[in-house]
């Protein structure tokens, strides 16, 4: 645990240009507390001591702003930047060195059993507001934008955006995709066109009885 710590400690110095020292980070972070709170509860989880880690763990929220259920996963450095109203479900597995803003939710569809929760690989950035649900993977190196709504696997190293969520990089290289929501209607344009046409008929018409 103490391992994690320093990891942790590490991570956020290196990403958060506001951090000025480590003694900074250890005192006055909140998602760092959250991250060293949920390590202990979460130990207690996996030694079956459920009622005292869920007290930890609610401790935790009432006092950070930020709850992580004490069955969730999380790798060597998490950071989680400001961090009101994250939320972290059980079944939620997260790699190393990922990073989450305020307002993320890792959750589930309310649909699934088992594992309900999505699994970050390492290195993944969700911006503030973002929303996860469900029990897909959202692979190394990726990154997700503030206010997208992800219900669908992310292969590694793309970037996700909207609501829902679709991809729009993967490897830096944008992605050309069809818009399968305002995909045009086959019928309606054909109807737009016979409109148009008989629009054009009637002014010939007109045209023409005027001329007579």
């Amino acid at each position: 645990m103490f391992n994690h710590i320093i990891s942790d400690i590490r991570s956020i110095r290196e990403r958060d240009p506001a951090a000025r020292n480590n003694w900074e980070v250890f005192f006055m972070y909140s998602g760092f507390h959250a991250v060293c709170w949920h390590r202990l509860a979460h130990w207690l989880y996996k030694k079956r001591r459920f009622g005292l880690a869920r007290f930890i763990s609610q401790a935790n929220r009432f006092m950070t702003g930020i709850e992580i259920h004490p069955g969730a996963t999380i790798g060597r450095g998490l950071f989680i930047d400001h961090g009101m109203g994250v939320v972290i479900g059980e079944t939620t597995i997260i790699g190393d060195n990922c990073t989450l803003y305020q307002g993320v939710t890792l959750g589930g569809t309310g649909k699934e059993s088992g594992k309900r929760h999505p699994t970050l690989g390492n290195n993944v950035m969700v911006g503030s507001g973002a929303k996860i649900l469900g029990p897909f993977k959202v692979g190394d190196n990726s990154k997700i934008a503030a206010g997208a709504v992800v219900l669908n696997e992310v292969p590694a190293n793309s970037t996700c955006v909207g609501v829902p969520a679709r991809i729009v990089k993967i490897n830096n290289e944008r992605v050309c995709d069809l818009d399968q929501i305002h995909i045009p209607d086959p019928v309606s344009q054909e109807l737009c066109r016979l409109q148009a046409r008989l629009a054009r008929l009637e002014k010939k018409l007109e045209e023409s009885e005027k001329s007579e």
